[in-house]
């Protein structure tokens, strides 16, 4: 047996059922985290997944992680704003993102992308072990590292570049963070290296969101009232996000 297998297989088995209790909360609209940890849940699939592209199933369990994603990223983002306006005082405004919380959750619930997934991982983990049987795992930790290095090389590559994309470098952060967390085995990382990439996913998250909502305030004038204390916001936002990268980039040289 592969342990690394087993690890795969208990780390599935978990995301399915928090899934599972994900859909449950939207669906009663129980609290107001359920999207997020619907997302946060997908996301955590999606890392584990991505060191072990070209085993059966992969693929299509990442298409419809992928597909689940695109149908909540734009909720997300107008949750996000929804809250940002409560606390600015706009009720009338931040009630026009959503419309109605209870029937946009809903929706979610019982969509086609969150079936489709939802079915696919739970067959997974028996496309894993006929994929055992058939020797088709064979060095699987030595893949899993592989593609770990191979995601630390680039971010670290891309943070060294002087013309860097804070969004790309953004999704890149996420993907190794979430990646040593799916293999905690293969990535030991030392509590300064782990503090920092949680940092700098914070803070350029709150830049993207302040540039987010800047671009709709061009084709919403209802946002108007917040431009300006937006735009300060964002100038901020974007040099401390700019500092935590140069502190991170100090721990990952001494990774």
């Amino acid at each position: 047996m592969s342990a690394m297998l087993d690890h795969v297989i208990a780390q599935v088995l978990t995301l399915h059922v928090r899934l599972l209790a994900c859909q449950a909360r939207l669906a009663a609209n129980t609290d107001s985290e359920a999207l997020h940890d619907l997302r946060t849940s997908v996301r955590r699939l999606r890392s584990l997944l991505r060191p072990l592209r070209g085993l059966p199933g992969v693929d299509k369990l990442e298409d419809a992680a992928a597909e689940l994603g695109r149908l909540t990223t734009p909720l997300r983002d107008r949750e996000v704003l929804a809250a940002q306006l409560l606390e600015r005082g706009l009720p009338e405004v931040a009630r026009q993102q959503l419309g109605d919380p209870a029937r946009t959750f809903a929706r979610v619930a019982a969509s086609a992308e969150l079936a489709r997934l939802l079915a696919i991982i739970d067959a997974f983990p028996m496309f894993l072990r006929a994929a055992q049987r058939q020797g088709l795992v064979r060095r699987l930790e030595a893949r899993v590292g592989k593609r770990l290095h191979k995601q630390w090389r680039n971010l670290q590559a891309a943070m060294n570049d002087p013309a860097h994309d804070r969004h790309r470098l953004r999704l890149l952060i996420k993907r190794v963070r979430y990646g040593a967390e799916a293999y905690p085995q293969l990535e030991r990382l030392r509590p300064a290296l782990r503090r920092g990439l949680k940092r700098a996913q914070g803070d350029l998250g709150d830049w993207h969101d302040l540039l987010q909502w800047l671009l709709q305030a061009e084709q919403q004038p209802g946002l108007a009232p917040c431009v300006a204390h937006w735009q300060a916001q964002q100038a901020a936002a974007e040099q401390r996000a700019d500092r935590t990268l140069e502190t991170l980039l100090s721990e990952i040289q001494r990774r």
